[in-house]
């Protein structure tokens, strides 16, 4: 990714983080070096403070494309990615799988088939974009 931006003439700031405050702090960073949009890694942290997420990306006026539906439902942007919940059904049937006996390390590695896009209209206009109506059509949810 950074050498894809180098390429492009882009900065590519990138943050980690381990806790609430710690993400709270990353966005009061971002927002110091005028940092226009943010992309949220697949991560359980995030998924597990997601709201604060949304709302830090929010405050500062940032777009945010995040890697679950459920971003763009607490008001992120936009999402790109496998269904979350499709993700733990089958985790599921792992341990179900398991549980009934089989081996892990004989069981199939999956990978999701489909992902889905969505976008939040809302909060497109909040932050003044315009969403070409060609990514509208394709989009798997639009709230609006």
């Amino acid at each position: 990714m950074l050498a894809a931006a180098k390429k492009l003439g882009r900065a590519l700031v990138v943050l980690r983080t381990d806790n609430g405050p710690s993400i709270e702090a990353a966005f009061a960073t971002l927002a110091k070096r005028d940092i226009a949009g943010v992309l949220v890694g697949a991560d359980a942290l995030f998924n597990d403070h997601r709201q604060q997420v949304v709302s830090l990306a929010a405050r500062y006026a940032m777009a945010g494309v995040y890697p679950w539906r459920e971003y763009v439902g607490a008001g992120g942007l936009v999402s790109y990615g496998a269904n979350l919940s499709e993700g733990y059904r089958l985790s599921g049937v792992y341990v179900g799988r398991i549980l009934k006996g089989e081996k892990p390390a004989d069981l199939p590695v999956v990978q999701p088939e489909k992902f889905e896009l969505a976008i939040n209209l809302r909060t497109a206009k909040t932050l003044g974009l315009a969403i070409p109506p060609a990514i509208i059509a394709r989009a798997d949810e639009v709230i609006e």
